[in-house]
C-alpha cells in the first residue's frame, strides 16, 4: 500500500521530535536519532513508510543548501589559497583509504572487482556530517573550516570521476569526457560570477526591502546553479557552494544565510531518515564484523592520515588533529557508488550492504568524537556549542 506524503511527514518528523527529545535527555547527537527512526518504521524495520525512495530524492536538497549557506559565508580569496594546499592532500589521503578498503574486502572474501568498489567508497569524507557539525560563524575557527571545506571539494571531484568511470561500466570512459568534466568547473564559475555582477546584485540592491522576493530569488540561484553544475557534468553540491560563493561578497549574503537555516535543517532530518530507512537490516549479521572491522580502522586511519599531510603543509597539531577527525567517516557519495554499482550489477548485494553500513556505522562515531571533542551546533556540552 502506497502511503501518501502528508502521512510519511508526520511518521517522520513526530517520530523525529519524540527521539530527538530523548536523544538530548541521555547526551547523544541528534543526528544518531534520526538514523534510527529511518532503521525503525523504514521498509526494512516496521515499514510504516514504504515510498523512502522519494523521500530520499526530497531530501538531497537538504545537501544543496548546506553547501550553498557554506559558499555564503566563505570568501573566494580565501577558497583559492585554501584549495592550492587542500588539493595534495586530498589525493594522498585517497590513495591511503582506498588501499584500506580494498584489503579488508579481500580479506573477507569478496571479489576483486567488489573490492575496487569498496576501496572507491572508502576514499570519501562525508560532507554533511563535516559541515553539518561546523561552527561556520565562529570567526576564530574560520581556518579549520576553510581546510575542511577545501578537502571536501577536492574529494567531491574525485567522487564524480569515479561515478562517471561506474556508469560508463563495461563501455569505458573517454578522456574526452573526463576532459569536458574538468573544463566544466571554470566556466561554471565564469558564467556564475558574470550573472551575479550584472543580474543578481542589481536586483538584490533594487528590491532588498522585499524579504519575500529575496528569499525566494536566493533560493532560485541556488537550485537554479545546482542544476546547471549537473548538466555539465559536474554535481548539485557543487554547482550550489558556487552559488554560495559568488555572492558571499554582497551585504546581503548574511541576511539569506540566515533566512534559509530553518529550511536547510528541515531537508536535513528527511536525509538522515532516508539514510537509516535504506539499510536493509536482514543482511547484517552477514557482513557485521566487516562492517564494523572496516569502519573501525578507517576511524583511526583517517585522523592519524589527514594529521600527518596537513602537518607537513605546516598547520599546527591542534588544527590537524581537529580537521582528520572532522573528516574521520566515509561519504554519503560512497552510498550513492554502492546503489550505482549494485544497479549495474557490479556488485552484489552483500557487498552493497557492507559499504551502507560502513557508512552508518561511522557516521555515528565520527559524529560522537566531534560533538564530545570539538566546537560543533549540536554539542552537547554548553561549552563546545558554537554556530
Amino acid at each position: 500500500m502506497e502511503i501518501n506524503i502528508v502521512y510519511s511527514f508526520f511518521l517522520i518528523f513526530s517520530g523525529a521530535a519524540v527521539l530527538a527529545s530523548v536523544a538530548l535527555f541521555t547526551r547523544q547527537p541528534l543526528i544518531l536519532a534520526y538514523i534510527v527512526l529511518g532503521a525503525l518504521v523504514g521498509p526494512y524495520g516496521l515499514s510504516l513508510i514504504n515510498n523512502f525512495g522519494l523521500l530520499a530524492d526530497i531530501s538531497e536538497i537538504g545537501i544543496i543548501f548546506l553547501l550553498f549557506l557554506l559558499g555564503l559565508d566563505m570568501q573566494p580569496k580565501a577558497l583559492l589559497h585554501v584549495l592550492r594546499k587542500a588539493t595534495l592532500v586530498a589525493l594522498l589521503s585517497s590513495l591511503v583509504f582506498a588501499a584500506i578498503g580494498y584489503v579488508i574486502a579481500i580479506v573477507f572474501g569478496f571479489t576483486s572487482y567488489e573490492a575496487m568498489i569498496v576501496a572507491i567508497a572508502a576514499t570519501f569524507s562525508s560532507t554533511i556530517i563535516g559541515i553539518k557539525l561546523l561552527p561556520t560563524t565562529v570567526l576564530h575557527h574560520r581556518h579549520v573550516g576553510e581546510m575542511v571545506v577545501g578537502l571536501l571539494l577536492v574529494q567531491d571531484l574525485i567522487a564524480i570521476v569515479a561515478l562517471l568511470i561506474l556508469a560508463a561500466g563495461d563501455e569505458g570512459i573517454s578522456v574526452m569526457n573526463l576532459g569536458k568534466t574538468f573544463l566544466a568547473l571554470p566556466i561554471l564559475i565564469g558564467v556564475t560570477f558574470l550573472a551575479v555582477k550584472y543580474v543578481l546584485l542589481k536586483l538584490f540592491s533594487k528590491f532588498d526591502r522585499f524579504h519575500e522576493y529575496v528569499f525566494l530569488l536566493a533560493i532560485g540561484w541556488c537550485l537554479g546553479v545546482a542544476e546547471l553544475a549537473k548538466a555539465m557534468g559536474l554535481s548539485l553540491e557543487i554547482g550550489a557552494f558556487i552559488a554560495g560563493v559568488t555572492i558571499a561578497t554582497s551585504p546581503i549574503a548574511q541576511y539569506i544565510a540566515e533566512s534559509l537555516k530553518p529550511l536547510r535543517d528541515f531537508f536535513l532530518v528527511l536525509f538522515f531518515f532516508s539514510l537509516g530507512a535504506s539499510l536493509n537490516l536482514g543482511l547484517l549479521p552477514n557482513i557485521a564484523i566487516p562492517a564494523i572491522l572496516l569502519s573501525l580502522v578507517l576511524l583511526a586511519a583517517k585522523p592519524a592520515t589527514f594529521y600527518g599531510l596537513l602537518r607537513t603543509m605546516k598547520e599546527d597539531k591542534k588544527t590537524s588533529w581537529e580537521i582528520g577527525f572532522r573528516l574521520g567517516q566515509i561519504s554519503e557519495f560512497s552510498l550513492l557508488i554502492a546503489f550505482l554499482a549494485a544497479s549495474k550489477a557490479m556488485i552484489g548485494e552483500s557487498a552493497s550492504v557492507l559499504i551502507q553500513a560502513t557508512a552508518i556505522i561511522m557516521f555515528m562515531l565520527s559524529s560522537y568524537i566531534v560533538v564530545l571533542n570539538f566546537p560543533s551546533p549540536i554539542a552537547i556540552s554548553d561549552k563546545l556549542r558554537r554556530d
